[in-house]
């Protein structure tokens, strides 16, 4: 259910941007109005919002307002690159100080060894990283409809295939609870 209230926006941005003849700056006030329907119904919910989601809103409140207030879309567009560089540096922050941010975020949902923590983060940091500089180019190089496909399409089935070859890495290091 969680992730239905995290994907909705993005399909309303999606929906939106063909049905109004491709206006953007339309497509960036139905996302953020519907980003944040999503975040109170989350919260109303289950009474709590992650940090990654509100720091994602804040974000693209912010970014989104300011391509509609200034109509400039490359604040909107520059969006993922500022979300994913932050995440990368935040978890490579957390390597340092040997406090992998993921397994705080995700321990509940699966165990892992403290080895396992560690190569998760690294590799969460490098995709984080990839995704920002894949968003630069691409959205640099592209067509804004190019890009809003990216946008929606890309970065979801990068990140799918990102997570499934994982697996068979982090395997060794899953903890059996039984």
């Amino acid at each position: 259910m969680k992730q239905l209230f995290e994907f909705f926006p993005l399909v309303i941005f999606f929906v939106v941007y063909y049905k109004s003849d491709k206006d953007l700056y339309l497509s960036i006030t139905a996302v953020i109005i519907a980003t944040l329907v999503s975040l109170v119904a989350l919260y109303i919910k289950e009474r709590k919002i992650s940090t990654m989601m509100l720091v994602s809103t804040v974000i693209l409140v912010v970014f989104g307002g300011l391509s509609i207030f200034l109509k400039n879309d490359i604040f909107f567009k520059m969006k993922p690159t500022i979300i994913n560089a932050l995440f990368a540096i935040i978890l490579i922050g957390s390597t340092f100080f040997n406090k992998p941010v993921l397994k705080m975020l995700l321990n509940s949902s699966m165990k892992l060894t403290d080895q396992g923590w560690s190569l998760m983060n690294k590799l969460w940091s490098g995709f984080f990283i990839f995704l920002a500089l894949l968003n630069e180019i691409v959205w640099r190089t592209q067509t804004t409809d190019v890009w809003v496909n990216f946008k929606v399409f890309g970065i979801m089935g990068i990140t799918i295939v990102f997570t499934i070859i994982q697996i068979p890495l982090l395997k060794k290091h899953f903890i059996d609870l039984n």
